[in-house]
């Protein structure tokens, strides 16, 4: 694999863009300001803005509406929605006090840590593998950095990796999925694409993966994760396998098929506390490079990016961090009921949609569903002008105040009457409900999200053909 330096854009062709999740759901972004021109008069390229993106905006849409005294079904932002740990916050409190800037890397209190949670998930890691930030997501952002070459994704895939790279000027290349099978890129069709690729005088340099999977709440099978690793030692491409929702698998004992199982030399991990347990305002990731040359080339390429933009993740979340990845039984029995809550929430907002006519996949991880109405095409068309899934998310949004994000915001075809549901916020708007929701042995009959399953039904029978 080349780790060149990262590719900039070179023509006045080569744009910032991002995904728009459309009809309504993106919030306006203000033009850049013109740049000073230099001597002679001529200015250089301005780029157009770079839209917010698509969950986030989502979510202000949401808030927006619910401002104005609106009913809202928030099924479009992709947040854990449940309280902080005690022994989190507490460790947090007690660490306010570290305001120095800290080591690029991370603690060392918090590398150990996070190299423990994945020797005890059978990945023998070692402190100098690992490298923190402010976020999963910035993490992931300077490793595309750093490969600078194309990037094959699924599709769909999450929103933000396309854009990512785009913003970078990277070329992404979108590779179907196992049918059933969301977040790894189909082996075969990657094999084909990369081939194709270089026959057109490209390179894909790296592939992205979910495990598990979002949009689609899926888990590739161990096949299919074996055969893209085979896919990827053959045309040297480094996986970067983002796995930040491991932990919320609805079965855990279900056997996990993380590509660094076969190409331990090439597979780079993400994954941070945002979703397990749900702190995603913290903002900490960490990332396990792959122990050899080409791991420790990347993870200093990655150190030199980071250094210029978030210098150190903040301190005090990193020793809270620390905590969280050394896994004291207090915190793995609160990951064991956000699991379990996700689970039972998600599975009966999916019994809701299947039982109204809407094909959905069973969910196998987080709290997240893929539903397509295509079946419902002809009547979204004459009732309601509605022929893409932008169109049925305005439409949703617009009229009954619930919040889904369409399937084209994830690389799916703007025709696509697939939408991602999201059924994280569904657990109540304060402390009380939301602890309430993760003690209860059925969290579905509490009065709450009982309300928000019947409005979900009142909404799909108004629409059903």
């Amino acid at each position: 694999m080349t780790m060149a330096g990262p590719a900039m854009p070179r023509t006045a062709q080569d744009h910032y863009t991002a995904g728009a999740a459309g009809g309504g759901l993106m919030a306006a972004a203000r033009p850049l300001s013109s740049a000073i021109a230099p001597p002679g008069g001529l200015r250089p390229p301005v780029r157009p803005p770079v839209p917010v993106s698509a969950t986030l905006a989502a979510n202000e849409a949401l808030d927006r509406k619910r401002a104005e005294g609106g009913a809202v079904l928030p099924l479009a932002f992709g947040e854990a929605g449940l309280p902080p740990h005690p022994a989190l916050r507490a460790a947090l409190a007690a660490a306010s006090g570290g305001n120095a800037y800290g080591p690029v890397a991370g603690l060392p209190s918090l590398l150990d840590a996070a190299a423990g949670y994945w020797a005890r998930r059978g990945l023998a890691t070692g402190a100098g593998q690992v490298v923190a930030g402010p976020g999963s997501k910035a993490l992931l952002f300077g490793l595309l950095m750093a490969l600078a070459e194309d990037v094959a994704l699924a599709r769909p895939s999450w929103v933000s990796y396309a854009a990512q790279a785009a913003l970078m000027g990277v070329h992404t290349h979108a590779i179907p999925t196992v049918r059933g099978e969301g977040g790894v890129p189909d082996p075969d069709a990657l094999d084909r694409a990369v081939r194709e690729a270089r026959r057109a005088g490209r390179v894909i340099g790296s592939v992205i993966v979910t495990l598990p999977d979002n949009p689609t709440g899926g888990l590739a099978s161990v096949d299919t994760v074996r055969g893209l690793a085979e896919v990827a030692a053959h045309h040297d491409l480094m996986i970067i396998s983002d796995e930040i929702y491991r932990d919320l698998v609805h079965d855990p004992a279900q056997p996990f098929p993380s590509p660094a199982a076969w190409a331990p030399d090439r597979t780079v991990i993400t994954t941070g506390l945002s979703k397990n347990l749900a702190l995603g305002g913290w903002r900490l990731g960490v990332a396990r490079f792959p122990d050899g040359p080409a791991g420790t080339d990347l993870r200093e390429r990655l150190l030199g990016i980071g250094s210029e933009i978030w210098s150190a993740a903040a301190a005090p979340v990193q020793q809270a961090a620390a905590l969280a990845f050394t896994e004291p039984p207090e915190i793995t029995e609160r990951v064991a009921r956000s699991r379990s809550l996700h689970a039972r929430v998600v599975r009966a907002v999916a019994d809701r949609l299947a039982r109204a006519g809407v094909a959905v996949p069973p969910p196998r991880a987080a709290f997240y569903l893929y539903p397509d109405f295509a079946a419902w095409r002809a009547t979204l068309a004459l009732r309601h002008e509605v022929t893409t899934g932008a169109g049925l998310s305005s439409l949703l949004l617009e009229r009954y105040g619930m919040g889904v994000l369409p399937a084209s915001a994830f690389g799916d075809s703007q025709g696509s009457l697939a939408v991602r549901v999201a059924t994280g916020l569904l657990y109540g708007d304060s402390l009380t409900t939301r602890e309430a929701a993760l003690a209860a042995p059925d969290p579905t009959r509490l009065p709450w999200i009982a309300a928000s399953l019947d409005r979900l039904s009142e909404i799909l029978a108004d629409l059903a053909p």
